[in-house]
């Protein structure tokens, strides 16, 4: 049973087959820098190639040398690039596949099911490019399940969060209702702590002045009674001479 790492080696063999046919001095020192392991190298050789002119072939070898480089996105650039020209069709199926499998390192599970798919429109008798279109479809089946599950996740999520929300908003209210009545109670207290004072205080003050007339009333009448007495002792000693 073959797995995706393994025909992921194809890439490698077809991109040799490639490189063994180009022309200029900057792809054949690509291709040995290439082949030594020296991707870095060759990317920069196929970049001054292209800097010249533009090639096909180096723009494709620049392709595996980014996807040796795990520079998945630069590779399905360099590929889609090569995809899009008018090409020979070899050369557009072999891009089509490194652009799935560049797409397949990337989980963009859709895009690599229609390049391998667009690699068997040009190659029927492609048996990698099948077997790769089956394991992306499988992939691209569990990735859609996954986000369906994650969807509903963030759904119960969400609901869960409004709910908390609202539960939190009526317990909000619910205080604050609790301590308007609070305040309101205090409120009413105060009126009538004050209303018990200003009564007792009025009734302190008539005390007061029911007082002071008692007081007034009793010295006028020491007052009138110390006039009659001298009234009195007057006429008394009067009437003794």
């Amino acid at each position: 049973m073959k797995t995706f790492n393994k025909i992921g080696i194809t890439l490698l063999l077809t991109a040799i087959c490639v490189l063994a046919n180009a022309q200029t001095k900057e792809i054949r020192h690509g291709n040995r820098n290439f082949r030594n392991g020296n991707y870095a190298e060759a990317e920069q050789d196929y970049k001054n190639s292209l800097d010249k002119k533009y090639n096909d072939k180096a723009q494709f070898n620049l392709g595996d040398t980014y996807y040796q480089q795990k520079n998945y996105e630069e590779a399905s650039r360099s590929f889609q690039s090569v995809a899009d020209r008018n090409v020979p069709k070899n050369l557009e199926a072999n891009a089509f596949y490194n652009l799935g499998n560049s797409m397949m390192q990337q989980q963009k599970y859709a895009e690599a099911f229609n390049a391998y798919k667009n690699c068997l429109k040009i190659n029927p008798n492609d048996e990698d490019a099948r077997y790769n279109l089956e394991y992306a479809r499988q992939k691209l089946i569990m990735q859609q399940q996954q986000q369906k599950n994650q969807d509903k996740k963030d759904n119960k999520d969400n609901e869960d969060k409004k709910e908390n929300q609202e539960q939190q908003q009526q317990q909000q209210n619910q205080n604050q209702e609790e301590q308007q009545q609070g305040q309101q109670q205090e409120q009413q207290e105060q009126e009538q702590q004050q209303q018990q004072q200003q009564q007792q205080m009025s009734k302190e003050d008539a005390e007061r002045m029911l007082q002071a007339l008692e007081n007034q009333e009793k010295e006028t009448m020491d007052k009138m009674n110390e006039a009659k007495a001298a009234k009195m002792q007057k006429r008394k000693i009067q009437k003794d001479w």
